[in-house]
């Protein structure tokens, strides 16, 4: 990638001047109109539309592609080596996309390459027959769709002023959500037909549509990184630096992530077989009620992702995370003994209130305390949580399918106690935040590696 002229960032695309202040790394100062926050946050809605339909085809096809007395472990491998290739690409990409200068700017080159892999990728995935076929395809899409999403989440502390962060952050929450809704309910074709290929690759140039928006509409906003003679290899391997072992308040941030999503991944990763094997619906009756859970999760999330992101700018971030953390885990105990898929439903209702509630803010306390000229290499990190939180919650809740699993039979003890485990994880996800913001206070969250600075009350 050429360098470019010193100080001047490359501009793709339409949209507003950001106002960046003139430090490198300060938040931008201008605030931007609800069409551009809007557009920064439509490409979430793209990545999870893949990964809600990916959910759904590994629960309903990894049962027939392995032995019962396997499918356990089965599921906990697959998860394990695609939160690996996640967590090694997303800060790795994120961290060069820092310092990338091109003619698209220092993001889109990434999300155009990874958003037209994911298509090819999905198409394999559609076509496999075997268990080590699906897990390599499985494998390829965690790498090309973190190939985009480690420069493409990036945006917002690149973009986005702190007096609308929150809103930012809940826009992002209704996107993920949306997103994961629609894939799940895109892909319930497969389930009574049994051919997932066309769904699937639906689903990807729904996404790659996404990518290709974000790319003419949203605009680059900092200068890149100075690379100071370094090469792309001591680049990349920058990103994985142990400096970042001093942030207390990021690294606790992080472990909380993990903790809440891999609570809530315990639902979305068993649900399916939950309906199966626990309450022995027909095939029609899943494909009816993945909708009915999935369109409840939805809906109230994005009813509860706006109100608490406002809360959260009058009262603080944290009180309004470990609300989160109660509903969820409340959710998360109503599935665990649910004797009706009616009753489930009401504990998909808590998990769609706790999830908009936790998307609302966590976004923006992690962009509070980031420094913005690392944004890429910081949430690339931050976000080894959330996709290490569907492997953690498959490798417990594996477990739990192997030791209550009969011989050739999976009982339908092992789902409830896997929806039981997650209350601890949620529960101990309360524990860990980091540093607290709330607009107007009279002091700033320190940024990390900054000093201490007064931030005046308003007037």
């Amino acid at each position: 990638m050429a360098e470019a002229v010193a100080g001047i960032p490359a501009m793709v695309g339409s949209g507003v001047d950001v106002g960046i202040d003139e430090a490198e790394g300060e938040r931008p100062t201008l605030r931007l109109p609800m069409r551009q926050l809007f557009q920064i946050s439509l490409y979430w809605f793209g990545i999870n539309s893949i990964m809600g339909g990916i959910g759904v085809v590994v629960q309903d096809q990894v049962p027939g592609l392995v032995p019962a007395t396997l499918l356990g472990p089965a599921l906990a491998f697959q998860s394990i080596f695609t939160m690996i290739m996640a967590s090694l690409i997303q800060p790795t990409v994120g961290m060069i996309s820092d310092y990338t200068i091109s003619r698209w700017g220092r993001r889109k080159p990434y999300i155009a390459i990874g958003a037209t892999l994911d298509v090819l990728f999905l198409y394999g995935i559609g076509s496999a027959n075997m268990y080590v076929t699906l897990v390599v395809f499985l494998i390829l899409v965690q790498f090309s769709s973190n190939f985009a999403q480690g420069p493409f989440q990036g945006y917002i502390p690149d973009l986005v002023p702190q007096s609308q962060v929150a809103t930012a952050s809940a826009l992002v929450g209704v996107m993920q959500t949306f997103g994961f809704v629609f894939g799940t309910l895109g892909i319930t074709f497969g389930v009574t037909s049994g051919q997932y290929l066309i769904p699937l690759v639906f689903l990807g140039l729904v996404e790659l549509g996404t990518a290709i928006g974000t790319i003419v509409w949203v605009r680059e906003g900092q200068r890149a990184r100075n690379r100071a003679g370094r090469s792309w290899l001591q680049i990349a391997r920058s990103a994985w630096a142990t400096d970042i072992l001093k942030e207390r308040s990021f690294l606790n941030l992080v472990v909380s992530r993990l903790l809440f999503f891999g609570g809530l991944g315990m639902l979305l990763n068993f649900y399916l077989i939950f309906m199966k094997f626990t309450l022995h619906l027909t095939k029609d009756e899943q494909a009816l009620w993945i909708n009915l859970t999935t369109g409840s999760v939805a809906l109230l999330t994005m009813i509860s992702t706006i109100p608490s992101a406002r809360i959260s700018d009058r009262i603080g971030r944290k009180p309004v995370l470990y609300a989160a953390c109660a509903i969820g885990a409340l959710g998360m105990g109503i599935a665990a003994i649910a004797p009706t898929v009616q009753v489930f439903l009401l504990a998909a209702v808590a998990i769609g209130i706790a999830s908009g509630t936790f998307l609302a803010v966590d976004w923006a306390l992690m962009t509070d305390i980031i420094p913005k000229a690392a944004s890429g290499r910081f949430m690339g990190i931050s976000n080894i949580a959330v996709a290490a939180g569907g492997p953690l919650a498959s490798i417990i809740g594996g477990a739990a399918l192997f030791v209550f699993t009969t011989g050739l039979v999976i009982g339908p003890l092992g789902p409830r106690v896997a929806f039981a485990l997650a209350i601890g994880l949620l529960g101990y996800s309360s524990r860990g935040r980091g540093g607290d913001h709330r607009c107007g206070d009279r002091d700033r969250l320190i940024p990390l590696g900054h000093a201490r600075v007064p931030y005046p009350a308003r007037q």
